[in-house]
């Protein structure tokens, strides 16, 4: 597995995950702590995923500003 993106932002995060499975991803998330917010978590993917889905985040995260 490759993070893409580690966050505190639990919406961001589920938002992100969302959209790797809609796309047919098959992204895992790693949270160090049982508290969403409290600290950073691991938005994760498998390696060979890992080109296509940063390019995804990439133009959905360029298109919200």
């Amino acid at each position: 597995m490759i993070a893409l993106l580690e966050t505190d932002d639990p919406v961001r995060l589920g938002f992100l995950c969302q959209l790797l499975r809609e796309a047919d991803f098959h992204p895992f998330v790693f949270a160090v702590s049982g508290y969403p917010g409290v600290q950073a978590s691991r938005l994760t993917v498998p390696e060979s995923e890992e080109d296509m889905a940063r390019r995804l985040i990439a133009e959905v995260e360029r298109e919200l500003g």
